[in-house]
């Protein structure tokens, strides 16, 4: 992936569009990450105005994004939704159908329902509007409990910062996990979250008595190659296990055992790009205890093999900074 095309229009979102900026726009080749091709592209060149009473000037019309290696759809206005300009209708069928990558984030996931080509695929948008894109469309199996979904070669996010989710889940693929943790430190945001968005729809939510379970699950992280057990974490937390469990999962949005593996196979990610040791020593290192332990769990994960990650992204012969916990 060498050209990235950012599409926008008038009424558009600056969170959303600087988050493409921020992932893909910015000149990080001093921490060793390879730069891209990133424009800006609108159906109309000039001034765009965004939905809060300030525009910006875009030079380049739908042409550069026509061979991109990436387009990706800013939120679309409400009133664009039944009535989408064809101009971008075209771009995201013929990207498709080329087999470019395709990202959505928030509401330009209805410029791709516009187009058809989430026809048949899971997909989702901001919890607050994905009932109207299941409504509207639906042959789209819409998803609203999660921060982006990859279909394909499609990738539909959440809302606002879940677009930070789904280009840094993009860039650990065309990158791998360690460029895209350098590329997470510059943004000062976590490489890779867990939960979905229903942690964020309006809803009680338990009360939490006390502080966060972050300096537990730092600790989690620094010992990660032992057998770490929920009773273990709970102890280290002074909880019951039950209680633990609530706590964490209303926390970081996911379970601690699957939490726990996820940072594992991150922890493996990094040892096959940076070190050429052996499968088994890397899931004792990781605690997953044996090679075929690690397969099962690389897979499960990240649809590859550990062998195959390791062709595509060693980089053991770069001189590399220590990674930081997940």
């Amino acid at each position: 992936m060498k050209t990235v095309a950012c599409v926008i229009d008038n009424g558009f979102a600056p969170f959303e569009f600087g988050v493409a900026c921020e992932a893909f726009g910015l000149d990080r080749s001093d921490d060793g990450v390879p730069n891209f091709d990133f424009r800006v592209v609108a159906p109309d060149p000039g001034l765009v105005r965004s939905k809060i009473g300030f525009a910006i000037e875009v030079e380049n019309d739908l042409s550069f994004a026509d061979e991109a290696d990436l387009v990706i759809f800013c939120p679309m206005p409400r009133e664009y939704w039944g009535s989408m300009d064809p101009r971008l209708i075209d771009l995201a069928r013929d990207a498709v159908a080329r087999d470019a990558w395709v990202m959505s984030v928030c509401s330009g996931s209805f410029v791709l329902a516009a187009a058809g080509v989430l026809d048949g695929r899971r997909a989702t948008t901001h919890w607050m509007y994905a009932h109207v894109l299941a409504d509207m469309y639906p042959r789209i199996d819409v998803d609203p409990d999660v921060l982006f979904v990859q279909d394909g070669r499609i990738i539909t996010s959440a809302g606002t910062a879940a677009g930070i989710d789904a280009c840094l889940h993009l860039l650990r693929i065309e990158l791998g996990a360690e460029m895209a943790g350098r590329i997470a430190r510059r943004m000062v945001v976590p490489p890779q979250r867990d939960g979905g968005q229903a942690q964020y729809v309006d809803r009680p939510l338990p009360v939490v008595a006390s502080g966060s379970l972050a300096s537990v699950a730092d600790w989690a992280v620094q010992n990660i190659r032992d057998e770490l057990s929920i009773d273990q974490l709970a102890g280290h937390a002074h909880m019951s296990a039950r209680t633990f469990a609530r706590r964490f999962k209303a926390e970081f949005g996911a379970t601690p055992a699957s939490w726990l593996t996820r940072q594992r196979v991150i922890h493996a990610q990094r040892m096959l790009e940076r070190t050429d040791l052996g499968l088994d020593r890397i899931a004792e290192e990781c605690g997953f205890g044996s090679a075929a332990v690690l397969r099962q769990n690389f897979a499960r994960v990240l649809d590859t093999t550990p062998t195959a990650y390791r062709a595509r992204f060693s980089c053991r012969d770069e001189r590399m900074p220590e990674p930081v916990p997940a």
